[in-house]
């Protein structure tokens, strides 16, 4: 169970997950060997799973990003939560009530690839319909512009 420590950790580790131990010790008022031993808490519990990066905007300005929502049969729910999760364009996968089951947040460099992705998600068994809508522009945060 993680603590309010745990979640201010968590929070700054979100907007910098680069962050030196000994600068997340000040932010948190804590000494550095705590800190290291809640990442690896946090870590080894599978709280977080992966550290990652965000492209600048700059570098990753044309990517095809999308939103697919996705419908599965029940008894076939969580091998498809586990191959759609396992594709590397998958940035995010959601569960979610009504109509559809999943939302899949995708991201690829090109029409192409997205054209692929969207038929390998297509013929993982239990998958039985999808809804896409391509994204254009951030409207808030980072802001992204078409060239």
């Amino acid at each position: 169970m993680i603590d309010e420590l745990d979640r201010r950790l968590i929070s700054l580790l979100r907007t910098q997950a680069r962050m030196p131990t000994a600068a997340l010790a000040r932010e948190l008022g804590v000494n550095r060997s705590t800190v290291a031993a809640r990442i690896d808490s946090l870590t080894a519990s599978g709280v977080i799973e992966a550290f990652t990066i965000r492209l600048s905007d700059e570098i990753d300005r044309d990517a095809v990003e999308a939103i697919t929502l996705i419908s599965s049969t029940p008894s076939h729910g969580q091998d498809v939560i586990r191959a759609v999760r396992g594709f590397p364009e998958v940035e995010r996968l959601h569960s979610t009530l009504g109509t559809w089951d999943l939302a899949a947040q995708l991201r690829t460099s090109t029409l192409t690839e997205f054209d692929e992705v969207l038929e390998r998600i297509r013929a993982v068994p239990g998958v039985t319909d999808t809804d896409t809508v391509l994204l254009m522009n951030s409207l808030t945060g980072h802001h992204r512009t078409r060239g």
